[in-house]
């Protein structure tokens, strides 16, 4: 899970493992794998940075 923020300011939750595709038109918009579009407030490439973040955290995880 990703921390974001919508246009209105408001922080959310998305779960990064949905994202099928991040776009700028001018601002940037997230498609998920069901299809439904949301526009944040991060660039691009933040939401890339997070999302690979994520990945490595979840990837890493051992339990001792």
């Amino acid at each position: 899970m990703i921390t974001l923020t919508r246009l209105n300011n408001k922080p959310f939750v998305m779960n990064a493992e949905l994202i099928k595709t991040i776009e700028t038109t001018p601002d940037t918009m997230i498609t998920l794998t069901c299809g439904d579009r949301i526009m944040v407030l991060e660039s691009q490439q933040e939401v890339v940075d997070k999302a690979i973040d994520y990945a490595r955290r979840i990837r890493n995880f051992q339990v001792v």
